[in-house]
């Protein structure tokens, strides 16, 4: 095996930007005023930046330079003063952090608190939530660091968006062209497709021997399988009718479920089998061109075939009043579910050998299409620095280090000593530990990893740490059944930064919109579906009192901004 520290070293050291004076810094107005300050601070505390690898701070400036971070954490996390992660990262930089740890809620409670407290502010707010309109509102106030005018100071953050401009398009303040958040960033390539359709093979047996469904036999039951909408309709049926699992009942098997309007395992791909690319946003990039599928008549057609399907009792229609857990829970033990849409079989039902996974249905018309969801894998606005802070440079070349892929992949999933052996494997990549007995690997990561600021993507994958088992199951399956069936033409909407005057008519209209179309699709799904003149006065109010092509116009523009048109 291969020394951790001596490999570490070496990728840090490749990560390093080209070496900076403190007192040439050519970052902004902020540096170019504070060079007296920051020649204070190399010459009494030892900060140095440029070498990552080594302490930002000496010891007299650990004991005298303190900050207080803010932030919200997972109830089963461990208070971040006492993570292992957290200590190391001490002892590495010098760098003395003091966590204050709240709930989610009262984070959510105490926010605008917060940030309206002058006296009496943190230096910095960690898994801050940040959106584009509170950074345009306290940054006009002052209120926020411009964390852009210190990049001298954060050689790893600073040669990412060097090498990314994708991400700096995502982070700047259209307003004043700036950056006043840090970024998380987790690219796997799975948040795209979080609806798979995976089919019970022991009850679709029985409907091929009854003869119940046309065109397809056993040996066909296999991961990849492609079934029309008519020969599911029929399994389906089958389900429906009949005691599936055996216990003498008839009424507690469910042939199709899902999780209405969840971030995973939604009803959105069944409109792929009409050619849609819809998800929970109900838009998509098209050629380039802002779409929202609820303006398309074929929309129309795919919500009275799917609520013909609710009607018929093919799919279970607990699924548009259950919650996540609440799904989760009724696929364990006996089996109910004979289809569902998840991630994956083996988080939703205890015998998920008994369920494949299918490509994408076929329409009536013929059309199969898997839909691409706008759920990101960059999470802008999860760390804010406030004005106040003394010594922000200090801050910031510390919270620089969480962008090195060693302390990234300790950041997200738990600490060398803990989840990772202290020795890498013969590739320089990290190794994990044997779970404690009695521990999941969900409960282990949740204890001692923050999680948050974050860089992980292609080159930590490759060289740094073996993505999750599941995980990769979950790209096996990805590149089986779903990429091939992703119309060429479509790609989400990214986060996309918005002027003031775009923020203003968002918030004037975006949320009744939704709200609108919300009301009307769940009456159609659970009601028997759409007549003709409801369809008309839908389309009639989106273009009207509800301002689609206002709020349309917003994103379009915004997109281009980020395009580069």
């Amino acid at each position: 095996m291969k020394s951790l520290k001596r490999i570490g070293a070496v990728v840090l050291a490749a990560a390093i930007a080209s070496s900076l004076a403190a007192c040439g810094s050519s970052s902004g107005e902020k540096n170019a005023s504070s060079q007296a300050d920051v020649s204070a601070l190399v010459n009494d505390y030892g900060f140095q930046w440029e070498d990552t690898s080594k302490p930002i701070l000496n010891e007299k400036g650990s004991q005298e330079i303190k900050f207080s971070v803010y932030s919200s954490k997972n109830a089963s996390a461990l208070d971040y003063n006492d993570m292992k992660i957290m200590q190391d990262l001490y002892d590495q930089t010098g760098v003395n952090v003091s966590w204050e740890n709240v709930s989610e809620s009262v984070y959510s409670q105490q926010k605008s608190l917060i940030f309206g407290n002058s006296e009496n502010r943190p230096d910095a707010i960690y898994h801050a939530g940040m959106s584009s309109g509170e950074i345009i509102k306290y940054a006009k106030r002052k209120v926020l660091v411009p964390i852009s005018d210190y990049l001298d100071y954060m050689p790893n953050f600073k040669k990412l968006l060097e090498e990314r401009p994708d991400i700096e398009s995502q982070l700047i303040n259209i307003e004043d062209g700036k950056i006043y958040s840090l970024p998380r960033i987790e690219e796997m390539g799975l948040l795209e497709f979080p609806n798979l359709l995976f089919l019970n093979t022991e009850w679709t047996k029985e409907v091929i021997a009854a003869g119940k469904v046309s065109g397809i036999s056993e040996s066909d039951l296999k991961d990849g399988l492609t079934l029309t909408s008519t020969q599911m309709s029929q399994i389906l049926a089958y389900f429906r009718d009949n005691d599936m699992n055996g216990n003498g009942k008839t009424d507690d098997e469910r042939p199709l479920s899902f999780v209405y309007n969840n971030w995973q395992g939604n009803q959105c791909d069944l409109y792929g089998m009409f050619g849609l690319n819809d998800n929970l946003e109900h838009r998509v990039i098209v050629d380039g061109k802002v779409t929202y599928t609820v303006t398309n008549d074929r929309f129309k057609e795919a919500t009275n075939f799917i609520a013909n399907w609710v009607d018929e009792g093919l799919i279970d229609k607990v699924s548009f009043e259950q919650s996540q857990d609440n799904f989760l829970a009724n696929g364990k033990g006996m089996e109910t579910y004979g289809a569902f849409y998840w991630w994956e079989s083996e988080t939703v039902v205890s015998n998920p050998e008994h369920y494949i996974v299918c490509n994408p249905l076929i329409g009536p018309d013929g059309d199969q299409t898997i839909c691409v969801s706008n759920n990101p894998e960059i999470g802008t606005g999860e760390l804010v620095i406030f004005s106040d802070c003394q010594y922000p440079e200090v801050l910031l070349a510390y919270f620089d280090r969480y962008y090195d892929p060693f302390v990234s992949a300790q950041i997200n999933y738990g600490p060398i000593g803990i989840v990772y052996e202290e020795e890498l494997d013969g590739n320089g990549m990290l190794v994990q530990k044997p779970l404690p007995e009695g521990v999941t690997t969900d409960e282990l990561r949740l204890q001692n990893a923050p999680l948050g600021v974050i860089n992980l993507g292609e080159y930590a994958w490759n060289n740094v740490v073996h993505m999750e088992p599941r995980a990769k199951l979950r790209l096996e399956r990805l590149e089986k059944v779903a990429q091939p069936f992703v119309d060429e033409k479509v790609i989400p909407c990214p986060n996309l930064q918005f002027t003031l005057e775009e923020l203003n008519t968002l918030s004037n209209y975006e949320s009744n919109m939704n709200d609108y179309i919300r009301t009307n699709l769940i009456s159609w799904l659970m009601k028997g579906g759409v007549t003709d003149g409801d369809w008309e006065t839908f389309q009639n109010d989106l273009s009207g009192k509800v301002k689609l092509p206002e709020i349309q116009k917003v994103y379009q523009d915004a997109y281009d901004r980020y395009s580069g048109k």
